[in-house]
């Protein structure tokens, strides 16, 4: 999966050429209305409507969907676990109490409460992931230079993002030339292999750094870094749809507040 980098994803992406406007609006307002939602079919039902945009329109793989969920998901249930075993009110299904303060038990209450927080969960990682997947960071830093956020802050993002691939970069050229070596071949090996491809990167970037720093020299930096990025028209229909998303899932958080699983 992450052969494939999420920037590569966005740049490909069907909804690449749509209004930035829109695509950071969709989903920031749907993580806004995922956390203020007082039932767990609205953040349910953002997530169902995200998604088959994710995959209908952006034409995004389902298999690359399900890797992006992979950790936040696992995260997600630990966390729900807790909530339901810690959570009390209501009738009780299940109680275990280990120690005299300190017990542990499944009820009514809890139950409800875990289900809302998975669901706000899964509709904000949702609205987030629509973001990245769609949205490559060139244009969230044209987004961000309209905004009037300061040019200190964006040429520091700028450099932090050109500084991860050349990490990244670095990283799996030396892993590569190791695993040729067979330098993962024992356990024993694979520690020597691991502080020296620690090592080698360290210096390589550093290296790197010092090098961005020449150029940038070079070529008379004075503090401002350069945005390239092409303003696209809204399109009306998009903003309908965006609009008409928000209308539905709004009316449905005001209609089902009262709704629980149990």
């Amino acid at each position: 999966m992450y052969e494939e980098l999420l920037e590569d994803i966005a740049h490909k992406s069907a909804l690449r050429e749509t209004h930035t406007g829109v695509k950071i609006v969709t989903g920031a307002g749907a993580i806004i209305l995922c956390l203020l939602s007082p039932g767990f079919l609205a953040p349910l039902l953002v997530a169902a409507v995200l998604l088959m945009a994710l995959v209908f329109l952006a034409r995004v793989d389902v298999s690359t969907l399900g890797h992006v969920y992979a950790a936040p998901a696992l995260f997600a249930v630990f966390s729900v676990s807790a909530i339901v075993l810690v959570a009390g009110g209501g009738e009780t299904f299940w109680q275990w109490q280990p120690a005299p303060w300190f017990s542990l038990s499944v009820s009514r209450a809890g139950i409800n409460q875990g289900v809302l927080v998975f669901a706000r969960f899964i509709g904000g990682t949702t609205g987030l992931v629509f973001i990245a997947l769609t949205t490559p960071m060139t244009d969230l830093f044209s987004v961000m230079r309209r905004l009037r956020v300061p040019d200190e802050v964006i040429d520091l993002a700028m450099i932090i993002y050109r500084t991860i691939f050349m990490v990244m970069a670095h990283v799996v050229q030396v892993y590569g030339a190791q695993v040729m070596r067979l330098g993962y071949s024992t356990f024993r090996e694979s520690l020597h292999s691991f502080a020296r491809l620690c090592g080698a990167v360290f210096i390589s970037s550093w290296e790197a750094g010092e090098d961005l720093i020449r150029a940038m020299e070079a070529r008379c930096y004075a503090g401002k870094f350069a945005v390239l990025g092409k303003d696209r028209p809204a399109d009306p229909l998009s903003l309908a749809a965006v609009a008409t998303f928000f209308v539905l899932t709004g009316a449905v958080a005001v209609t089902t507040a009262d709704v629980t699983l149990f």
